[in-house]
């Protein structure tokens, strides 16, 4: 059997298996979030040592980011699914009195997850979550460039679920290409806006439904006013996080130019406090995923003026937490996404220019502003498009399943986490149901008809 083969079966096997309606019923749904939970408990050594033989995570960096997260989020959504999965009642028009409108969610039916590999755990398990909670079968595409964390999940997976319900496909981009081209019934998308195109080129050619969650160069802006030092921290936490190999880190910092040369060294203080001062020997400093994503970032290393790291170790895959200035827009490093642990700084005199400069390039997935001035706080977030973000602080706003997280433009489409991960992954079906014991007839072909409609429905 062929691999396009094998992959028709599958997606064949989850439609006539949903067609059954079980997935429909709530307590199976909360039955298998429950199983999916205590998978992940007696799993969760093994996928701090996954993460770590991939990415080099130390446990904290796993956990907070990765396992936790999960943890929360499978804790909300069981807590609070059956209130979200009931048919609600919404208001009646004038025109429509004696009738009762309804919204029924529904799942869409087999739902395909494409995850990346920054965050190869939480990328793939929790929209997986969400496709569960809203009752559809699944079909999760791990990362080939984690490979110790997709071996995981597929095991994971396949003594979890019966493949008919959730499966697990490992391989390369031709894997997804023959994923793509089956007959599915929504995509869930996490990675880059190149990848993200093709996903979006094929699901149209079914006009299939689609998540896209991308990237982009996502600005951090540090005002005049800012606390320095605490929002240095902040800032190198969201930025070195994983070795920076993160969708929503700070890309690049505007930075006032009266606070500039304080701000960088509050930021060089953060980096030696977080990672020692040979970062390099630091066994718990993430590493690069790849030697391609390695040579791709050490040729911004020369970009503007060397302020802090620089260091690198190719043969482990290490590169320094970085702090690069003197950057111009039209700089390598300004071009693309940097996703590694490089950090350019710009300056503004004005807040007018950093709030242009940001609108003239694509919307970025992530903002973040450092400021206690609410005006200042006002004008930027009214005055910018972007996915979502944080006032003095990065990356937290994707923490709380109170929130919904996506992009917007060239950084995605649609949104999840919590609530907003079941409405993403369920059709609200639209139902009227009319009363019978009387009926309107201007509503029909008449010679009184139009005038009454007309004092009905008058603008």
């Amino acid at each position: 059997m062929t691999v396009n083969d094998s992959i028709a079966a599958i997606v064949s096997a989850q439609q006539h298996f949903f067609h059954k309606d079980i997935t429909k019923e709530i307590d199976f749904r909360l039955q298998q979030l429950g199983k999916l939970r205590q998978a992940v408990i007696a799993r969760e050594n093994d996928i701090m040592e996954a993460l770590r033989k991939d990415l080099n995570k130390s446990e904290q960096e796993a956990f907070s980011t990765e396992i936790g997260i999960v943890y929360k989020e499978l804790s909300f959504i069981i807590k609070n699914l059956k209130r979200w999965a009931k048919p609600k009642r919404v208001k009646t028009a004038l025109t429509h009195v004696g009738s009762k409108g309804m919204v029924y969610p529904e799942p869409y039916g087999t739902a395909l997850i494409i995850a990346p590999w920054n965050y190869p755990w939480q990328l793939a398990i929790s929209p997986l979550i969400g496709a569960l909670a809203a009752g559809n079968t699944a079909i999760v595409k791990p990362s080939e460039l984690t490979p110790n964390v997709s071996r995981l999940i597929t095991a994971m997976i396949e003594e979890t679920f019966d493949p008919e319900y959730v499966a697990s496909v490992e391989g390369g981009p031709e894997v997804s290409t023959s994923l793509l081209e089956q007959p599915l019934d929504y995509i869930f998308f996490t990675g880059s806006t190149h990848v993200g195109k093709i996903v979006m080129e094929a699901a149209a050619k079914q006009l299939t439904p689609v998540t896209l969650e991308l990237g982009g160069k996502s600005p951090c802006i540090v005002h005049e006013d800012a606390p320095l030092a605490l929002a240095a921290s902040r800032i190198a936490f969201g930025k070195y996080t994983n070795a920076g190999q993160t969708c929503v880190a700070p890309d690049y910092i505007l930075v006032h130019s009266q606070v500039k040369e304080k701000f960088i060294s509050h930021l060089k203080d953060a980096i030696t406090s977080f990672y020692g001062k040979e970062p390099l020997a630091n066994p718990d400093y993430g590493r690069i995923v790849s030697e391609k994503h390695f040579d791709r970032l050490s040729g911004f290393l020369n970009n503007g003026t060397l302020r802090h790291g620089g260091n690198t170790l190719r043969d482990r895959l290490l590169i320094e937490p970085t702090v690069l200035d003197d950057i111009t827009w039209d700089m390598p490093v300004m071009e693309e996404e940097i996703f590694g642990p490089l950090c350019p700084i710009l300056t503004y005199d004005h807040l007018h220019e950093a709030v242009q400069a940001i609108n003239a390039r694509p919307k970025p997935l992530a903002l973040y502003l450092f400021t206690e001035n609410e005006d200042v706080q006002d004008y930027v977030l009214s005055s910018v498009s972007f996915g979502g973000g944080c006032v003095n602080d990065t990356l937290m706003h994707l923490a709380t399943p109170f929130l919904p997280f996506g992009g917007v433009g060239e950084s995605g489409m649609g949104s999840y986490h919590g609530e907003y991960s079941f409405h993403t992954f369920s059709h609200m079906k639209s139902v009227l149901k009319q009363t019978n014991r009387f009926d309107f007839k201007f509503r029909y072909p008449s010679k009184n008809g139009l005038g009454i409609l007309k004092k009905l429905m008058k603008p």
